[in-house]
């Protein structure tokens, strides 16, 4: 599951986000004394059928299952099955054709039911199910990375809200496909599966495995038969349902589909269209070919996460539709798309034996977005990608956290930055390590050794020492069984008395907790050739003497970059314009432009210049803090890029950064921009309009509202804002009101509370502010906290401006 926890904008998820209680903290800490093994298994599951209605009316599902299983090991005469808020018909067990009721005691959440006998490992039985799953009658609490657990979802079921589709999903991840059929609801089970769907005509329908039949029926609905010849956990199991448009592509001749409305269709294959170099890329790198029969990735309305990687069947969150302008400043869910089709391997192939395991899960399919990366746009993109993983990590304050983490409050804690972004870096420090060569041939042995079967991080490191022949044990303790980080002072001495030729470099360790062994290369620059060291930090202090011929032009501790760790590097000066002009990863080029910077020197305009889009982005934002934000070189530069630049985001950073100095001269780039196919170059270029020639730009937002995504949406409406009047409201209120749940509607409030307070119009103002409070109060009341400031402030705005019958109503309306 590709989390949220640092990527997401929808408000709604991200103040849950930080609604989350803290663990701990409320006085009950019984919790870290319970130990979170993996799931005992007396019962094994072995096949599940299922035959399933939807009644849109009540948001119910009418299903019929046929579940086979086996006692695991020992003889048993009863089994314990997760079926939540069931209203459950008929338990019975099939003998042939026949079938005899049993009895069963069922509290709401579990079904405890007494077999007609004893039945030992080597015999198989079959129970039937009929009943009725309600699942907006079920409450059960999401995570970190899913805002809601019921399972099964019904979007917009009755059609009221005509802009929005009617669809059917499921979410199982972690235990919530128990919701809609009877399972051991535990990532150790694994089974096959049919499904029968039987749905309006005209919907399209997506399960696991491969569409086998579809029959048309007389009532105006079609029943479809999906099938999973595999065995695949619970949690992966999916069913969708809606109005789909269905884009094709194959990967040595399966199917690889994706499911879209149909006003994205035209876009699809922008959006998903790598998929099959995707796999061909993960299954040659792997050694294991794509395992499973299809793959198909489906857009789900309301989605609670921001996607899922059910076996064969990957569903996304909405904001992966994009359109041809969006994509312009680059496919900003194909992080997302890499993330979930590397779990078809780690996750659906080999599942975490537990949620305390979920590192082998979650760890693997951050890093495939950084493999991704760097094989198709190179190192620099996976080294920004892996710092900014980094520092999410960093940013989470999780130090007290392990990565295997046997003790928790509840199994959804698990998904956090501990177990994506850290587990992440973990993965990419130990590639650094045993070498490429070892390093994928080690996730072939995990993966061909486990196959359809489960893991667990002592599996994964014995797949590495086999592969290796080290001992790999001082690792894992420390990354998977430990918590925290390193946090390092490297100091350098040239001059050391009665060592001449001898340069020192100290490492001290000053984080809280354990200390680290930490491998890694030296780098020792002298006369602008190179000389490597490898060397092992392990201790409260270390000290490495290297042999020089004189003063090095700089010493490069972690040469490669790859250490997950919080560095204070006292290099001086004249080591970091020597780490510019000859040390060439990405981290190494930024750390020196933080410090030219940071120090105001004229070297930060040398990022100008980098070979990398994103490190010339960088240094626009550092630049205009510095003495050269003006200088004649500098500005000659940036108007060159604003002009000329060929990544969109960086060029409208280039135009962003002209807005700031005020000068005139620029309004002809901005009028040349504001047509571009990016939404982030027009919108700079709107926003440079506007500083100049307010009525201009106004005139400009009303061509180009209606089409108007990211910053230009933003600009436009900030235009409109400005120097819009009452003629002007239908279309700002309906964009305001109609707008999604965004920090960016938390934002705009203000400024559409300022428009409101110049119109004249009482039943306008009174509908805007309806607008402004239902916002708000579509905000659940324990996440109001962090908005309502704003909301306030900005109803203060509008009483304040007109008094009276307004004021009266806002007071009597803002509760």
């Amino acid at each position: 599951m590709k989390r949220f926890l640092l990527l997401c904008t929808v408000l709604g998820v991200s103040l849950y986000i930080q609604a989350q209680p803290n663990f701990g903290d409320d006085g009950d800490t019984s919790w870290k004394k319970v130990y979170r093994g993996s799931y005992p298994k007396t019962n094994d599951l072995v096949h599940t059928k299922l035959d399933v209605k939807f009644d849109y009316a009540k948001s119910y599902l009418y299903g019929k299952e046929w579940l086979t299983l086996q006692p695991h090991f020992y003889p048993t005469d009863s089994v314990l099955l997760d079926a939540k808020g069931m209203d459950i018909k008929e338990i019975s067990i099939i003998k042939g054709t026949a079938k005899t009721a049993l009895k069963y005691t069922y509290d709401g959440l579990q079904v405890n039911i007494k077999l007609d006998r004893l039945y030992t490992a080597q015999e198989k039985y079959t129970l039937y199910f009929d009943y009725i799953s309600k699942p907006n009658e079920v409450k059960v609490a999401g995570s970190m990375a899913i805002s809601d657990a019921k399972g099964l979802y019904f979007i917009n079921p009755l059609g009221d809200d005509k802009k929005k589709p009617i669809q059917i999903w499921t979410q199982g991840e972690t235990e919530s496909n128990s919701v809609w059929m009877f399972t051991i609801d535990k990532p150790n089970q694994k089974t096959t599966e049919e499904i029968t769907m039987t749905v309006p005509a005209k919907y399209v329908t997506l399960s696991n495995g491969l569409k086998i039949s579809e029959k048309k029926n007389a009532d105006g609905t079609r029943t479809d038969y999906w099938k999973m010849d595999l065995p695949h956990s619970p949690y992966l199991f999916f069913m969708g349902v809606g109005e789909f448009d269905v884009t094709k592509d194959s990967y040595k001749g399966k199917e690889v589909s994706y499911y879209t409305e149909k006003n994205q269709t035209k876009y699809a294959r922008q959006v998903f269209g790598n998929t099959p170099e995707m796999i061909k890329f993960f299954s040659e790198k792997l050694g294991v070919d794509y395992p499973w029969a299809k793959y198909s990735q489906i857009v789900g309305r309301d989605y609670v996460s921001g996607a899922m990687e059910n076996t064969t069947a990957t569903l996304h969150g909405e904001g992966a539709y994009q359109n041809s302008r969006q994509l312009a400043d680059g496919n900003g869910w194909e992080e997302t798309i890499a993330h979930e089709l590397f779990h078809q391997w780690f996750g659906d192939y080999v599942t975490a034996e537990s949620w305390s395991n979920i590192t082998v899960n979650e760890s693997f399919a951050n890093y495939s977005e950084y493999l991704w990366n760097e094989y198709k746009y190179g190192k620099d993109a996976a080294d920004e990608h892996n710092y900014r993983d980094m520092m999410g990590y960093i940013g989470s304050h999780s130090e007290d956290k392990d990565l295997v983490r046997y003790y928790y409050e509840d199994k959804e804690d698990v998904f956090d930055a501990v177990s994506y972004n850290k587990g992440g870096r973990i993965l990419h420090m130990l590639r650094n390590y045993v070498g490429d060569d070892a390093f994928f041939k080690s996730l072939n042995n995990y993966l061909t050794t486990n196959k359809f079967k489960n893991g667990e991080a002592a599996q994964l490191r014995l797949a590495f020492e086999e592969t290796t022949g080290k001992d790999l044990q001082w690792f894992w303790n420390q990354w998977y069984y430990g918590a925290g980080h390193p946090k390092l002072t490297i100091s350098y001495n040239y001059n050391i008395a009665g060592m001449p030729g001898v340069a020192e470099v100290v490492v001290q360790q000053t984080q809280n907790g354990q200390l680290f062994t930490l491998p890694i290369a030296v780098d020792v620059y002298e006369a602008g050739k190179k000389e490597r060291y490898d060397v092992t930090l392990s201790n409260k202090s270390d000290t490495f003497y290297f042999k020089v011929n004189g003063t090095p032009d700089f010493i490069n501790v972690d040469a490669d970059k790859v250490l997950l760790a919080e560095k204070t590097d006292n290099k001086t000066e004249a080591n970091y314009i020597a780490q510019w002009n000859n040390a060439k990863n990405y981290l190494d080029r930024r750390e020196a432009l933080e410090f030219f910077a940071k120090k105001n020197m004229p070297e930060i305009a040398k990022g100008l210049y980098d070979k990398y889009a994103p490190l010339r982005n960088f240094t626009l934002q550092r630049i205009v803090n510095t003495p050269y934000k003006s200088d004649k070189v500098v500005l000659e530069q940036i108007e060159k890029m604003a002009k000329t630049e060929t990544n969109t985001l960086t060029k409208a950073a280039a135009i962003n950064y002209l807005i700031k100095i005020g000068d005139a001269k620029y309004l002809p780039i901005y009028q040349a921009a504001i047509n571009d196919s990016s939404y982030s170059v027009a919108g700079a270029a709107l926003k440079g309009i506007a500083a100049l020639d307010a009525d201009g730009a106004y005139t400009i937002a009303k061509k180009h509202l209606a089409d108007a995504k990211g910053s230009l949406n933003t600009e436009a409406k900030n235009a409109l804002y400005a120097k819009g009047n009452e003629g002007d409201f239908e279309l700002l209120a309906s964009d305001y009101s109609e707008g999604p749940a965004s920090f960016a509607k938390v934002s705009s409030t203000g400024k559409f509370a300022e428009y409101l307070a110049k119109l004249n119009d009482t039943q306008k103002i009174k509908t805007g502010v309806d607008f402004i409070i239902a916002f708000r109060n579509s905000i659940p009341a324990e996440r109001r906290s962090r908005i309502d400031p704003s909301i306030k402030s900005a109803l203060e705005k509008i009483s304040k401006a007109k008094g009276g019958e307004i004021e009266q109503y806002i007071q009597a309306n803002f509760k």
